[in-house]
């Protein structure tokens, strides 16, 4: 399973944003720069960040953007849920009646233990940790002086 790059642009936006962990709105070029991201790409990704209740948008000369929640509440399987859609790895997973074998095949058993183990480590982590990680992935390079 290949995540697209909606997910993953999107994670690193709200990630970003997480960082920033201000009151003042920041604006979307911004965000754009330090993630390498393409601006209008980020545009379109925002909408439904927007939509669901993560992201808030302020109008005006010194608007932009922040969390709509505090990070530590928002988790990343409702993230990938909003970006992607459903967690199932195959449509057999979305209902009993998306495939005449449901319930007689036994590959559906591993494709349903598969979307089982995304869901437990998506659940386990936050916004608040991933920007954690990024915070100590960003500072191990730091304090390295060579003569």
């Amino acid at each position: 399973m290949k995540l697209s790059t909606r997910t993953r642009y999107g994670m690193r936006a709200l990630m970003d944003l997480a960082l920033q962990n201000g009151t003042q709105p920041i604006q979307l070029k911004d965000i754009a720069d330090r993630q390498q991201v393409s601006l209008s790409y980020l545009e379109h990704l925002i909408i439904p960040l927007i939509s669901a209740g993560f992201v808030k948008s302020t109008r005006g000369a010194k608007g932009g953007v922040n969390l709509a929640r505090p990070a530590e509440e928002i988790y990343l399987d409702q993230v990938l849920e909003v970006l992607e859609g459903p967690l199932a790895p195959v449509d057999c997973l979305r209902g009993a009646n998306s495939c005449t074998r449901s319930g007689k095949c036994a590959t559906q058993d591993v494709w349903s233990d598969l979307r089982q183990a995304m869901e437990k480590v998506l659940k386990s982590y936050t916004l608040q940790d991933l920007a954690e990680r990024q915070k100590a992935k960003s500072s191990a390079g730091e304090g390295m002086y060579y003569i």
